[in-house]
């Protein structure tokens, strides 16, 4: 029974992208918003089989070259909460850190995982500092519609049966950078089979 619980605690207080650029049906869909899950929480491993069986709508590897070399422009005039030059710094941190492999309870360029890096990213290029678990993430800022979705803001998918399991950093265009659970840090795609369905909202840091 001990070491039952343990195995439990363990894996709800850790944190899910991808790789080559999918070509769009031009048919937006949006996610699903989901409910707890009454069932219990699934290993890491099992995180990472469904995540490369179902992650449909791959983001190209040259195109996450091109968004991480600043070369890529996403549309943000809607976008009062982050001025142009925070938009740039918080490019860099997000790029500093892509390709890290994923380690759970990381929170270094060594290894890092998805609250770690969202941490991270908020506190090196912003100042601000998050919780550390993505559950406690989903507590602040400001809830945000998904047809609202503005670069910075942080978006929330349940992973492994418990809400608010996995947390990543909007950039725009239905893509978002993370530390996948099997890439690392890298650049997915909402529109996915995957993400979509375990979308679970979205919280807005910065005003």
């Amino acid at each position: 029974m001990y070491l039952l619980c343990s195995c439990f605690l363990f894996i709800v207080v850790g944190c899910g992208i991808s790789s080559p650029r999918f070509r769009s049906s031009g048919k937006q869909v949006s996610p699903t918003i989901q409910k707890p899950s009454q069932q219990p929480p699934r290993f890491t491993s099992r995180e990472a089989e469904e995540e490369q069986k179902e992650d449909d709508k791959k983001v190209h590897s040259e195109e996450i070259e091109t968004i991480t070399k600043g070369s890529r422009n996403f549309r943000t005039e809607k976008n009062t909460a982050i001025k142009p030059l925070d938009q740039s710094k918080m490019m860099r941190e997000i790029s500093k850190y892509m390709g890290t492999p994923y380690v759970q309870g990381g929170t270094s360029s060594e290894g890092i995982d998805c609250s770690g890096y969202t941490m991270l990213v908020y506190k090196n290029a912003m100042g601000i500092q998050l919780p550390r678990s993505s559950t406690e993430q989903f507590k602040t800022g400001t809830p945000v519609e998904f047809s609202d979705l503005k670069f910075g803001d942080l978006v929330f998918f349940n992973t492994n049966g418990t809400p608010a399991s996995h947390v990543g950093i909007y950039l725009g265009d239905d893509l978002f950078a993370h530390a996948s659970v099997s890439l690392g840090v890298t650049i997915s795609s909402l529109q996915s089979t995957y993400y979509s369905k375990r979308y679970c909202g979205a919280r807005r840091i910065i005003e």
